[in-house]
């Protein structure tokens, strides 16, 4: 037992990777799953994909990412009803353990926060039985309120599981994500509240200072802020014993060797991770 058996590379983390790359990069490093974006998914062919994955012998923790779901106007609807279509076939083709949804920010000169939300309630409500039918579990993610306004108008764990909680909880789950939950004071009773509904679990730790572009804030585990073995132990006493997926969006990290990020990535896993 290495200890890894759990540990899922987010194609983001190695983001100049091909996926047959990282599907490559996975088997050396020992890793037993991986988490799969869709534009790489697209460019390698999902059947091709598929028969790389299961050649390898990995498991697909998540495809990332579908969601942006709040723009206004019938047409906007349909389209985004249609690429969430096609963002369930592709993860149902992989055989990915859930469809990751960022729900998407404001629409441009919109200040109609409500509205929105609205939109991302209504326009669920149709992807469920799309989803249930090709047995693809849509996972929704919520996002640190600094992206309420351009990326995710669900700023909390709680606000995500209002809304999942109309679905069934294979349905519908939630990601519980370190970089947007861990400065919730809530956290602790919405991840016991999440039992049965946590169908990711994504780690990265929260730098400072922040980079002029926030998104590229996430830092490798042990960089900075978050105590991950304390937000393991609630999701696991919450029942989740899936994958943990490294999802770390950073320009140096970026820049840098995959080979070295992956191997950093696993030791730091084990450092600061896994509570047993």
């Amino acid at each position: 037992m290495s200890g890894l058996e759990r540990l899922s590379l987010n194609q983001k983390t190695t983001n100049s990777w091909t996926l047959r790359e990282a599907i490559e990069g996975c088997v050396a490093a020992g890793l037993s799953s991986i988490g799969v974006w869709r534009e790489p998914l697209q460019d390698m062919g999902v059947d091709a994909a598929a028969k790389a994955l299961a050649d390898a012998g990995l498991r697909v923790s998540s495809l990332c990412r579908g969601g942006f779901l709040t723009a206004e106007g019938d047409g906007a609807g349909r389209h985004a009803i249609a690429d969430n279509t096609e963002a369930i076939l592709e993860a149902a083709g992989i055989g990915a353990q859930c469809l990751v949804l960022v729900v998407g920010g404001l629409p441009e000169g919109s200040r109609d926060l409500p509205g929105a939300r609205g939109r991302v309630r209504d326009r669920l409500a149709e992807l469920v039985p799309i989803a249930h039918d090709h047995g693809v579990r849509l996972a929704l993610e919520p996002m640190h309120p600094i992206f309420t306004a351009d990326r995710g108008v669900l700023a909390t764990l709680g606000e995500a599981l209002d809304l999942a909680e109309a679905f069934d909880p294979q349905d519908v789950g939630v990601v519980v994500d370190t970089f947007h939950v861990w400065w919730d004071p809530q956290v602790d009773a919405q991840i016991e509240r999440a039992a049965g509904r946590i169908a990711s679990y994504q780690v990265c730790d929260w730098i400072t200072p922040l980079p002029a572009d926030t998104l590229l804030s996430r830092g490798m585990m042990g960089d900075r802020h978050i105590d991950f073995r304390r937000l393991t132990g609630l999701v696991e006493a919450a029942g989740y014993d899936g994958d943990i997926e490294v999802e770390i969006f950073n320009a140096d990290v970026w820049a840098a060797d995959p080979s070295e990020v992956v191997t950093t990535m696993s030791e730091r896993y084990l450092q600061h991770v896994v509570t047993g």
